[in-house]
C-alpha cells in the first residue's frame, strides 16, 4: 500500500510541483512595508513559485491549527463524558451493593441418621 502511494500519488505530484516551479520562476517583489514600497528594508525579491509555495504552506498550517483546536475541544468533551460515565457506573454499582440482601447463613450440616439397634 505504501509503495502504491509513493508511485501513483506522490511521484506525479512531485513532477507537477517541479514543473510548476520551473514555469513560475520569474522574480517578484514582496514588500512587508505598506508605506515605503520597493525601497523599504522590508522588501524581498524572490521567485514567484516560492511565494506561492510559502503561502500554501502557511495556509495548510493555519488550517491544521484550527482543526487541531476543534479536535482538542472534542477530545476534552469526550474525556469529560467518559469520566462522568465511570462516576455514574460506580454510583450504580454502590447502590446495587447496598440494595442486595445479605446472603443467607449457611445451612447446618446434615448428618445421616444411624439405624438404631434394638
Amino acid at each position: 500500500m505504501r509503495r502504491f502511494l509513493n508511485w501513483f500519488v506522490l511521484f506525479p505530484l512531485a513532477i507537477v510541483l517541479v514543473l510548476f516551479a520551473v514555469a513560475n520562476r520569474t522574480d517578484v517583489v514582496v514588500s512587508f512595508d505598506p508605506f515605503e514600497g520597493q525601497s523599504s528594508p522590508l522588501t524581498v525579491i524572490v521567485p514567484l513559485f516560492i511565494v506561492i509555495f510559502v503561502s500554501m504552506i502557511v495556509g495548510v498550517l493555519i488550517g491544521a491549527l484550527a482543526s487541531l483546536a476543534r479536535q482538542w475541544r472534542l477530545w476534552r468533551a469526550a474525556k469529560r463524558a467518559e469520566d462522568e460515565a465511570k462516576r455514574l457506573k460506580a454510583e450504580i454499582d454502590a447502590r446495587d451493593r447496598a440494595a442486595e440482601p445479605p446472603p443467607p447463613p449457611p445451612a447446618p450440616p446434615q448428618f445421616p441418621s444411624l439405624p438404631m439397634a434394638g
